[in-house]
């Protein structure tokens, strides 16, 4: 076995050629949400916005997954998401 090519980083592994789960500035239209998918997804990101649109249509759950997606995905150039900021100055606010 080959050892030299083990991934001895503490990072978590991303499969090759797929992109890290970011907002992405590139191609944002409100938050990079649709851009940053369609980037870690390897589809258009036509097809994502329009996924999102349907889905509002029936229950209001694109938003839903809009609104998630903008707090859990760290933007681009960044490791922190908004909800883990949000927590982090919650909990050291209270000290």
């Amino acid at each position: 076995m080959d050892t030299s090519t083990a991934n001895t980083d503490s990072e978590p592994t991303v499969p090759a050629g797929r992109p890290p789960l970011r907002r992405a500035y590139h191609g944002r239209m409100l938050a990079g949400v649709a851009a940053g998918l369609a980037d870690y997804l390897n589809v258009d990101v036509t097809i994502v916005r329009v996924a999102f649109v349907v889905s509002t249509f029936f229950g209001g759950a694109g938003i839903a997954a809009y609104l998630a997606c903008l707090l859990l995905i760290p933007e681009e150039g960044t490791d922190e998401s908004i909800a883990s900021s949000l927590l982090d100055s919650i909990q050291h606010g209270s000290r």
